[in-house]
């Protein structure tokens, strides 16, 4: 779909170690599963499953959790990945500053004026989300973050949305049958 993989073969590699470093000692919500199995899964979504291979969108990808779940702050990813990937991360990270009330309205209204590659980045975020979630609960909330990040995606009317946007939408409605509302293409 996008991007010369070419471009900077290296970056991904390196934004690949770092988030390993930086999620180490983290876990899932299962507190199994290492937490860097979700940013690795997230770009495999976007290489695999989206079938964008630019090796800056794959970077921020891999990063997207490091500002908001570690240590590691805007300075940190730009220093090791450059302002692009730095920014794009940042535009992914929600305000945990603002009480709960307020920043998740907060967090939809960033990624709405984000750049098209962030909302690519979230829906393989909720993806990955969803394909990890127990079930029941834990997944119909998944679901319903989706939903959210397909209607921020809708609203940017950029085409190299809609074929990813597609693919989140055909994994929502193969859980249509356990009691979720299928969800249509707009």
């Amino acid at each position: 779909m996008t991007g010369d993989p070419g471009a900077n073969p290296h970056l991904w590699q390196k934004a690949a170690s770092l988030a390993a470093r930086f999620h180490m000692n983290q876990a899932r919500k299962d507190g199994r599963t290492p937490y860097v199995a979700h940013p690795f899964r997230v770009a495999l979504v976007v290489c695999n499953v989206f079938q964008v291979h630019d090796p800056i969108i794959l970077s921020a990808a891999l990063l997207h959790d490091v500002i908001e779940d570690t240590p590691a702050d805007y300075d940190d990813v730009f220093h090791l990945c450059g302002r692009e990937v730095a920014d794009l991360v940042a535009a992914m990270t929600k305000d945990m500053r603002l009480p709960d009330a307020q920043r998740e309205p907060a967090y939809d209204r960033q990624l709405g004026e984000a750049d098209w590659r962030v909302k690519l980045i979230k829906l393989a975020d909720v993806y990955d989300n969803i394909c990890d979630a127990s079930g029941g609960w834990q997944r119909q909330r998944c679901i319903d973050k989706a939903r959210r990040a397909l209607h921020i995606a809708e609203q940017d009317g950029d085409d190299r949305l809609l074929e990813p946007a597609d693919r989140l939408r055909d994994l929502i409605n193969q859980f249509a049958d356990s009691g979720v509302e299928e969800v249509k293409a707009r």
